[in-house]
């Protein structure tokens, strides 16, 4: 492994094609449909990819708006109006006419793909590929959305008859939805919530995450220019002087929010009304593998070293604990430490980089506290470079002898720690996850397919998704996404999230020949946005 200390270079060395080219210092915000000019203060924006020049505080990358209680009331105003009880030009509009806006707001965002890629490197560490690849998938998922908000449409588009009674079913928006997404995909994740809202009419305030606020720089022109005035509002700032005034109003009736459960319960409590907030959120997750003695273990060491160290760990999906059988253990952790070992850690834009800076910056410190609480109660570094750290970079850690007396058996680390525990019988891990607190996936990895089935059916109830012979994770998008306990609540896929960012309305009638002459009328000369038969190609 490469010396630590070296990694980081002169500013000044760097290729300029890896550099964000936005202005470096950035004031600018998008609230009812006008992109202002911040005068007041700004919060900096630390990179967490040091240069040889940078002293303990890291590379100012660039900075935001440091917004109060009054800008964030004026941007849910204008959402709100915007919205107008559903008599707004978004809600209003047909989904055809919607559908155009967000091509249009495509089209704009593919010309920034370079951009936001050097701004995920430089904001949160994420490597030149991953970071890439993040933007395209966010490209396809709109796409998708495109193509099943018509699906959608194209269902809703016949009428239904039953018992006499004449109706047309059809999803319309909730209002105003206040849109936080997560520091590790702040613009897939963010946008997994916020576009299929944003298409089925409702009006959005979004808050960036604290960590790749940045990047959403050159998209607001986009924002701007696609959508009518109001209906995408950006704000900054701190959550207790931007988001509690907003969440206290009551104005709000959807709460998307991704990142810890209890950030979600403080926010769910400042609504006034509860019962009438809907809220989408993608919480907490400790997601186990499971590797049983007839594993194969190049398979199991493949899978869960991707699942516990892509993107350093930092995904709600990684596999964060590995139970083993004990008969096969000391071979598993052999083959994989001599993997981890082989990781490349550096800066995000170097070819085949693995382990990059981490964007948080008292991260570092969190994993050695952990690290150091469970050697100090029995547990074992496996890998010799484990747990070695300069600044924001921090190699990847393998614990063995893990038990339930150390934070890392219990806690979602969020980082690049593998905590193995050994196993005799199935049933030690299989209640492990019956007694978390979190339910989002599993793995299993074994070749007997009795036993396989039988972890299904018992694991089925306690996640949401069982992932046999491979790791955890979000894709392909139309799959549901989801979790159990406090790792979520609602379902985000392409299809379901639409669902969930809407409710089923229907319009009804006696089918008497005067109420089917007013219907024929109203279909017959598009005289109802909501009542009709159009069918969208």
């Amino acid at each position: 492994m490469k010396d630590l200390k070296k990694i980081f270079v002169p500013y000044e060395s760097i290729d300029s094609k890896f550099l964000p080219q936005t202005t470096k210092f950035t004031s600018k915000y998008l609230i009812n449909g006008k992109l202002g000019e911040w005068h007041g203060d700004l919060h900096q924006v630390i990179s967490p990819i040091f240069t040889a020049e940078d002293d303990e505080h890291g590379h100012i990358v660039g900075t935001y708006p440091k917004m109060g209680t009054k800008e964030a009331m004026a941007a849910l105003d204008a959402a709100v109006q915007a919205y107008n009880h559903g008599y707004g030009e978004w809600p209003a509009m047909s989904v055809a006419e919607r559908i155009n806006c967000m091509r249009k707001f495509v089209l704009m965002m593919k010309e920034q793909r370079d951009e936001i890629a050097r701004l995920l490197m430089w904001e949160i560490g994420k490597s030149l590929q991953d970071s890439y690849k993040e933007f395209d998938r966010t490209v396809g998922y709109i796409n998708d959305t495109i193509e099943a908000m018509k699906d959608l449409d194209r269902s809703s588009s016949r009428f239904t008859i039953s018992e006499g009674i004449l109706a047309q079913i059809r999803r319309a928006p909730l209002g105003v939805v206040l849109c936080m997404g997560p520091f590790n995909y702040p613009l897939n994740e963010t946008f997994t919530t916020l576009i299929p809202a944003l298409i089925m009419g409702n009006t959005i305030v979004f808050k960036p995450p604290k960590l790749g606020v940045l990047l959403l720089t050159p998209l607001l022109n986009a924002f701007r220019e696609a959508f009518p005035a109001g209906v995408v509002n950006t704000i900054y700032g701190r959550g207790k002087e931007v988001i509690t005034p907003i969440m206290e109003s009551g104005k709000v009736d959807v709460l998307a929010f991704i990142g810890s459960s209890k950030v979600a319960d403080v926010l769910k409590k400042e609504h006034p009304h509860p019962h009438r907030l809907k809220c989408v959120l993608g919480l907490d997750a400790k997601n186990p593998a499971i590797i049983l003695k007839d594993a194969d273990l190049d398979t199991a060491v493949k899978e869960t070293l991707l699942g516990s160290l892509s993107f350093n760990g930092q995904r709600c999906t990684a596999l964060k604990i590995i139970f083993v059988h004990e008969d096969i253990a000391e071979s598993y952790l052999q083959k994989l430490s001599e993997a981890v070992e082989n990781l490349t850690i550096g800066l995000p834009w170097e070819d085949g980089v693995s382990i990059t800076p981490l964007a948080e910056a008292g991260k570092p410190d969190y994993l050695t506290e952990m690290i150091a609480d469970a050697v100090s109660k029995g547990a074992t570094v496996v890998n010799p470079n484990g747990g070695k750290r300069y600044k924001s970079l921090f190699f990847p850690a393998i614990l063995k002898n893990v038990n339930e007396t150390m934070a890392v058996f219990r806690e979602e680390q969020f980082g690049p720690i593998i905590p193995v525990v050994t196993f005799k019988d199935v049933d030690e891990p299989l209640n492990y996850v019956i007694g978390s607190n979190y339910g989002q996936q599993a793995s299993i990895f074994g070749k007997d397919s009795q036993q396989i089935a039988h972890l299904i059916d018992i694991l089925v109830n306690q996640v949401c998704r069982v992932n046999v012979n491979a790791q955890c994770q979000r894709g392909p998008d139309i799959f549901p996404f989801t979790g159990r306990k406090d790792s979520a609540e609602g379902t985000l896929s392409v299809s379901d999230a639409l669902r969930v960012f809407s409710i089923r309305t229907l319009v009804a009638t006696k089918g008497t020949d005067l109420n089917k002459e007013i219907f024929t009328e109203i279909v017959k000369d598009n005289k109802s946005k909501f009542l009709n038969t159009d069918f969208i190609f």
